[in-house]
């Protein structure tokens, strides 16, 4: 049984990769922090897209997401970026869920998972 483990510190890996599947950690804007929902979630996404290149796959073989919003009310402004990003016909299993972030500058965390690349 192999477990990688990429982007790892002592209390959280960015990604693990399994049997096959690429585990991302819910992840937060870093460029955009106090940005719209909009800004964030392409900060976001541009990260998953780099953290699954990494692990050997890319956004046509996810599988799940989770994503929390700090107001659900903006869920259509996360929806239109997201939307734009994921590939026609590879939309994974996902939900999207209000939550209180770890602090006010985060409006957005999405957790991905991901078979890798044949």
């Amino acid at each position: 049984m192999t477990i990688k483990r990429i982007h790892s510190g002592k209390r959280i890996s960015r990604v693990v990769v399994h049997n096959g599947i690429a585990y991302l950690a819910g992840l937060q804007a870093l460029k955009n922090r106090g940005g719209t929902v909009a800004e964030q979630t392409q900060d976001v996404l541009a990260m998953i897209d780099r953290l699954l290149a990494e692990a050997g796959t890319d956004k046509r073989h996810l599988l799940t997401a989770t994503i929390w919003l700090a107001d659900i009310r903006t869920a259509e402004d996360m929806n239109l970026v997201w939307d734009e990003w994921v590939p026609e016909g590879c939309s994974p299993a996902r939900a999207t869920v209000e939550g209180k972030p770890a602090s006010a500058e985060h409006n957005v965390k999405i957790a991905v998972t991901a078979a890798l690349s044949d």
